[in-house]
């Protein structure tokens, strides 16, 4: 069900060597580009026509808006389960606490006397989030999208997600309840790069925005990179991952239930564990077969995602060659199940976020850790972090010089400018000066 990779024996190599050994997931972006290419610019060109056209084309539903009307959004909430609500609601003061102490506050440096640089925080105008709708509904994406753009103080936020035949081409319910319960009004019914390039240039029902977040298909992904420049965007997410790094302590019914949970994703979702453990190994292996069977989803995703070139049991010699490894594959969602996990936990460099010990699994993350689940996939983790408040907020500088403090440091700005044989520099100081730079 799921193979095995053995690095045991020899010394690890270093770098994209040891990634190269790694299983992971083909999702070539570059190619998908091409194709979400003429579908974005036909988005520019008609507009609300083109975004009714591609619902009919791709979700199968004839919509005569893309908007979702306002009483669409109550009659969800309205219908809600209360079980659901619930949940949801604590899933979302979950994450207001820990996204609201993310914001950052000005601070002023002084350099010299009278000299000052001031780095103050400024939200973006407006974006526009996605929550995927194909496999599954993903109202936890809402939550992950919309909390940290409202604690950065994002004044305007729109949210889009796939028209549903089922639910007469409005998104799903959930999603629409789950705006309401954020206090988003602004939904529309448009998926994958139609979505994106809605967004990115306005049509006539939606402005334009200046970011977009969320995570979604190779299509979604392919879109932000076509717009990146245009637009800021998160991350291109690729398939989700899980990483397991356990040694013998790990109890293999978890680590295997853990897999499985991302399995059921996609059947391109990888599920990773790393090991110095044989006996944990062959446990999880033997384990896998009846949770599976017991499960859901079994043959359209779980089994091919175990199966898949991106699933595999890594064995290795150490837990310090198994931190090697998982920091060379940069897992978005990294569990540590070992003796002392806080320890070893606290030594990773490269993960979205990391889940310590046996009562720490992704699913908690997924909901109601209060952490995000927007996370870097595909080894980004290694230059890219989760999307948070920090995502929505502009760091600028201001810089404030009296005379005196502009005088004392004017000789090394001239000396350089002429350096860079940009005289014009320093002759906006010389002008400042009388041309008689102090110092020179």
């Amino acid at each position: 069900m799921i193979s095995r990779i053995d690095l045991r024996g020899d010394a690890l190599p270093e770098g994209a060597a040891l990634r190269d050994l790694l299983p992971r997931a083909e999702f070539d972006v570059e190619a998908a580009l091409e194709k979400v290419r003429p579908i974005c610019e036909d988005v520019h060109h008609r507009g609300t026509a083109a975004l009714i056209e591609y619902a009919q084309k791709f979700d199968g539903v004839r919509l005569e808006q893309v908007r979702v009307p306002a009483e669409a959004l109550a009659e969800a909430l309205a219908g809600l389960d209360p079980k659901v609500r619930a949940a949801l609601e604590e899933s979302i003061r979950r994450a207001r606490t820990v996204h609201r102490s993310q914001r950052r506050s000005a601070h002023t440096t002084q350099v010299v006397p009278g000299g000052t640089v001031t780095e103050k925080w400024v939200p973006v105008e407006r974006v526009g989030l996605y929550a995927p709708g194909g496999r599954s509904v993903y109202p936890s994406s809402v939550v992950m999208n919309v909390v940290p753009a409202q604690e950065a103080g994002v004044g305007s936020i729109a949210l889009a997600s796939p028209p549903q035949a089922e639910f007469g081409g409005l998104p799903h319910p959930t999603i629409l309840a789950a705006c309401a319960l954020l206090g988003v009004d602004e939904v529309y019914a448009a998926g994958g790069a139609v979505a994106v390039a809605m967004f990115a240039y306005g049509t006539e029902d939606c402005l334009p925005v200046n970011m977009v977040t969320g995570p979604g298909n190779i299509w979604v992904a392919a879109a932000k990179r076509y717009f990146t420049g245009k637009i800021g965007i998160d991350t291109e997410a690729g398939p989700t991952e899980i990483a397991v790094l356990a040694d013998g302590t790990a109890d293999p019914v978890h680590v295997a239930a853990d897999l499985i949970s991302q399995a059921e994703h996609d059947p391109l979702a990888a599920a990773v564990l790393v090991t110095d453990s044989e006996d944990l190994a062959a446990a999880v292996e033997k384990e896998l077969a009846p949770q599976v069977a017991a499960t859901k989803h079994v043959e359209d995703r779980i089994r091919p995602a175990l199966a898949g070139r991106q699933s595999a049991i890594v064995l290795v010699d150490s837990l310090e060659d198994g931190l090697k490894v998982v920091d060379a594959y940069g897992a978005e969602h990294l569990e540590v199940q070992t003796a002392d996990a806080a320890a070893w936990a606290a030594r990773v460099r490269n993960a979205g976020a990391i889940f310590v010990g046996p009562w720490a699994p992704v699913s908690l993350g997924d909901y109601c850790a209060g952490s995000n689940h927007v996370l870097p996939t595909g080894g980004c983790a290694c230059h890219s972090s989760g999307l948070s408040v920090q995502s929505f907020l502009r760091g600028i500088h201001i810089v404030d010089y009296t005379r005196d403090a502009l005088a004392e440091v004017a000789h090394h700005v001239v000396t350089l400018a002429e350096a860079e044989d940009l005289p014009a520099h320093g002759a906006a100081l010389k002008a400042r000066f009388g041309w008689k730079v102090p110092g020179q």
